[in-house]
């Protein structure tokens, strides 16, 4: 879940680079880089911690040149302190390459071994990123036919890429007296879009950025997303290029984008209100399961769940408060490194009005309950401020398993729903009620706003499901663990009848969804360790229906 800028101005860009950063601070608070070009040097700085921390004044101008590009961490792949790390990352040959990387690789590890064996390029980090620019040089080198560039040499490189990378992606990247290059995953998981602004000149000028609100922060005019596997490409000249890619897939973005990882007023794929839409999936579930009149007041937990909570509150009728107030100089506790620091921070974070808890039945509603640190210290806090009753609602399902394109975790056992029913999260952070959305409840959200086409959202992109499928015999060997399981119950044995294991009302999984499954990318070894393959969720926590595409 990092940010990324990409920026081909008229101006010098450092100053926008570092705006654009700090508007996409909320994606990544780990490090924090800078890379720009005058001419064919590049200037780069890079560094630990927030990009206040990062970037001084004798930092900022010794980044000149009217183009750069900018990137903000959260570390899913190698170390959180390292600072080698930080992006973005920089390889001397072919021409000279810059590149900025948000999104996950699932095979990382064979990628470095080509690398190492074939290609003969030395990896000096665990990060995926460098591995992604690696291969990107690699083709480039490849194709180019001696010291010139064209844009279809460049487009013809990231196809190559997108066959040998696996995963999650979307790339900015920089390359030495031509332009600015970005790219997005076949799958379209992670988001990219760009914008236009005219320069005092006249002339355009072009920014590719994670969310729409950094374009919009700085005066650009959204165009529109990249599609999934498309590559962009801005020459020196302004001159722009674009390439589909052929075999891309169905546009399959990470549902989590809309849950918490992007801000709410931000526009990616063309959906912008899918939090106003959980929140009114979510009032009906509270309805079906809680006595509206034993709920006083309704109270989001700042900021991701304030339009949930107030839609929520609307569609049932009840009082809406503000009763976290929350400080502003603390960060998300959700992307810092350590429990004990999450835990400590989020009393540093929200402050109780015991005025909104004194005596009341209070209905807490928070974006989703991952580790559940937040929300324990929040239910107790609320107890603390006078709360007769603490009921907790979340607008996201349970998150049962690390997903490599969304929520991604180290290991399960940091996940608070895993091998726990929903009884037992509520006894584990202290509510006396906890109502869960449902994961039909969610994609269903998502489809209404327009987010992604019914028919292109697959569970994969659902992030409190376990990724896809590795292999076709991962598929086999859990098609028959399947019909061992429902042949026990008494249940139809066919395979295209199996139903989902841990269910006892599942709905059957079609052949189409087989095929499909059987074609998803592979998984690095550490989450073939950790998360069954997609649809197929030990505990019962997912019901499919239908053919999936």
């Amino acid at each position: 879940m990092c940010g990324i800028l990409g920026l081909v101005g008229q101006a010098p860009a450092n100053q926008l680079l570092y705006d654009g950063l700090l508007l996409l601070q909320h994606r990544g608070q780990d490090a924090a880089g800078i890379g720009t070009s005058s001419g064919r040097t590049f200037a780069v700085h890079k560094g630990s911690g927030l990009v206040r921390d990062v970037f001084r004044t004798r930092n900022m101008r010794a980044l000149p040149g009217c183009t750069g590009i900018g990137h903000v961490r959260y570390p899913t792949a190698g170390s959180a302190v390292s600072l080698e790390e930080a992006q973005p990352f920089y390889v001397n040959a072919p021409f000279g390459i810059t590149l900025a990387h948000n999104g996950n690789l699932t095979n990382t590890e064979a990628l470095k071994q080509e690398l190492f064996q074939r290609d003969r390029r030395h990896i000096n980090t665990d990060s995926d990123s460098e591995v992604l620019l690696n291969v990107l040089a690699h083709e480039l080198d490849k194709r180019a036919q001696g010291v010139t560039l064209d844009p279809d040499t460049i487009f013809q490189a990231v196809a190559a890429l997108h066959g040998r990378a696996r995963g999650a992606y979307a790339c900015v990247a920089e390359i030495a007296g031509y332009g600015l290059l970005a790219f997005r995953d076949p799958l379209g998981i992670r988001p990219l879009c760009y914008g236009v602004a005219e320069a005092e000149n006249g002339r355009t000028e072009y920014l590719v950025a994670s969310e729409s609100v950094a374009l919009e922060g700085l005066g650009f005019r959204l165009v529109r997303d990249l599609e999934p596997g498309e590559a962009i490409f801005i020459d020196r000249d302004g001159g722009f290029h674009s390439r589909a890619y052929d075999k891309a897939g169905p546009l399959s973005t990470c549902i989590f984008e809309y849950v918490y990882f992007a801000r709410p007023d931000s526009v990616i794929d063309g959906a912008s209100d899918v939090r106003l839409r959980l929140g009114e999936k979510l009032a009906a579930t509270v309805e079906q399961q809680l006595r509206l009149e034993d709920i006083d007041v309704v109270i989001p937990i700042p900021e991701t769940s304030r339009p949930s909570a107030m839609q929520l509150a609307g569609r049932l009728g009840l009082a809406y408060r503000e009763g976290f107030i929350k400080n502003r100089y603390v960060g998300r506790t959700f992307i810092m490194p350590g429990q004990a620091v999450r835990q400590k921070s989020v009393r540093q974070k929200l402050n109780a009005m015991s005025i909104e808890f004194k005596g009341k039945n209070v209905l807490l509603v928070d974006d989703s309950i991952v580790r559940g640190t937040t929300s324990r210290e929040i239910v107790q806090m609320a107890r603390e401020a006078g709360a007769n009753k603490v009921f907790f609602a979340s607008a996201a399902p349970p998150v049962r398993y690390p997903n490599v394109y969304g929520i991604d975790m180290p290991t399960r056992s940091e996940l608070i729903a895993y091998e726990r029913d929903d009884d037992a999260i509520r006894d584990a952070i202290g509510a006396d009620a906890l109502v869960y959305q449902s994961i039909e409840a969610m994609k269903q959200a998502a489809w209404d706003s327009g987010a992604v086409p019914r028919a292109s959202m697959p569970p994969a992109s659902m992030a409190s499901t376990a990724p896809v499928m590795s292999r076709p015999n991962r598929w086999r060997r859990w098609k028959r663990r399947a019909r061992r399981r429902t042949r026990h119950a008494g249940q139809p044995t066919r395979p295209a009848e199996a139903l989902l294991a841990g269910t006892g009302a599942g709905q059957s999984i079609s052949r189409g969804a087989a095929v499909r499954l059987r074609d998803a990318p592979l998984l690095s070894s550490s989450h073939r360790r950790s998360c069954p393959p997609a649809g197929f969720p030990a505990l019962g926590s997912l019901h499919l229906s239908g053919t999936m595409t």
